[in-house]
C-alpha cells in the first residue's frame, strides 16, 4: 500500500472491514507475532469479549453481511443465498461499496478457488442478486484495485477487504498476517476521513467459546480504529459478528438485518456515535 503521507486526506468519512482467519484472541492480541495489531488495539480499541458465530468460515462471513447464516453450516461453494444483505442496504440508501479480494483472478469471479483465493471468504459472491448481476458484481474486485482507489481518493463509502489464504493467517503465521495489516491499515486510516473507522476481525477461532445463546465460533480478536474511537477501550461486551454489522449499519443510518437488531453494538468503543456523511452532504 502507499505510504499514508503520500495519500490525500479524505474530507469524507468511510468504513472499512478487514476479515482475517482462524485464530483465537490470545493467539493474536498480546502475541509476539502480532506487534502491529496489538499496538493498534492499545492505541484505539480491542474488545475483551468478541465471539464468532460458528464453525467453519462461511457462516461467519455471511453473518457479517447478512445478519444471519442463512442455514449454511459448511464451506459450500455451489450454494447460494437470496436474502437481503449490507450491499443491498447501502445501495438502497445511496451509498457506495466495494469488496477487495486478494488473489481473485478477476472481478465477478464465480469459481470456488484460484491459487490463494477462496470463495468461502467472499460472501458477496454467494448472494444471487450480486453474483448474477454483471453490474453489481463488478464491485467485487481484485485487491490491487485498492491501491489505485486510495491514491485517487476514490474509496467507496464502505470497504470490505479479504486477504488471501496466506496473509489472512489461514495458511500462514500470525506474524505474516500482522505484517499485512501493518502495510494496509495505516493507509486505510488515512483515508477513512474525519469520522470514519476501520474494523479488523477474525472470522472464527479454534475453540467453541461463545456467548449470547447463538455464538459458538471461538473467542476472536477484533480491533476498532479511527479518529472517534476511545483510546484503549475494551467495551462491556460480549460482542459478536452481528455487533460488527450493527455498528456499520448504525454508522450509515441503516436498519438492522437479522440478529444485528438484537445484539450489542460497538458504540461504547467510540467517543461519539460514528456516522459518515450522507450522500446528500457529499454532493
Amino acid at each position: 500500500m502507499p505510504a499514508p503521507r503520500l495519500l490525500p486526506a479524505s474530507p469524507t468519512s468511510h468504513v472499512a472491514l478487514v476479515v482475517m482467519e482462524n485464530k483465537e484472541r490470545g493467539d493474536v492480541v498480546g502475541s509476539p507475532g502480532a506487534p502491529y495489531l496489538t499496538g493498534l488495539g492499545r492505541r484505539y480499541a480491542a474488545p475483551n469479549r468478541s465471539f464468532a458465530i460458528r464453525h467453519p468460515s462461511l457462516p461467519n462471513y455471511l453473518a457479517l453481511v447478512g445478519g444471519r447464516t442463512f442455514g449454511i453450516t459448511d464451506d459450500c461453494t455451489g450454494c447460494h443465498v437470496t436474502g437481503f444483505n449490507l450491499a443491498d442496504q447501502l445501495e438502497r440508501h445511496g451509498y457506495s461499496w466495494k469488496a477487495y479480494m486478494q488473489g481473485m483472478p478477476h472481478r465477478c469471479y464465480r469459481g470456488a478457488e484460484a491459487g490463494s483465493y477462496a470463495k468461502k471468504h467472499d460472501p458477496f459472491m454467494y448472494f444471487k442478486k450480486i453474483a448474477d448481476d454483471p453490474v453489481r458484481c463488478r464491485r467485487v474486485v481484485r485487491y490491487r484495485r485498492l491501491r489505485d482507489d486510495l491514491r485517487a481518493s476514490r474509496l467507496p463509502d464502505f470497504v470490505w477487504v479479504t486477504p488471501d489464504l496466506c496473509r489472512d493467517t489461514h495458511d500462514c503465521s500470525v506474524r505474516t498476517g500482522d505484517r499485512f495489516l501493518a502495510n494496509l491499515v495505516p493507509a486505510l486510516l488515512r483515508e477513512v476521513g474525519p469520522h470514519g473507522f476501520v474494523i479488523v476481525t477474525y472470522d472464527e477461532g479454534q475453540s467453541d467459546s461463545g456467548c449470547c445463546g447463538y455464538a459458538h465460533g471461538g473467542h476472536v480478536a477484533t480491533v476498532v480504529a479511527g479518529p472517534d474511537v476511545r483510546r484503549g477501550a475494551t467495551g462491556p461486551g460480549p460482542y459478536t459478528h452481528y455487533s460488527v454489522l450493527r455498528t456499520i449499519e448504525d454508522a450509515f443510518g441503516l436498519p438492522h438485518l437479522g440478529r444485528a437488531g438484537d445484539t450489542a453494538s460497538l458504540a461504547p468503543l467510540f467517543r461519539r456515535a460514528p456516522r459518515p456523511r450522507s450522500p446528500r452532504e457529499r454532493r
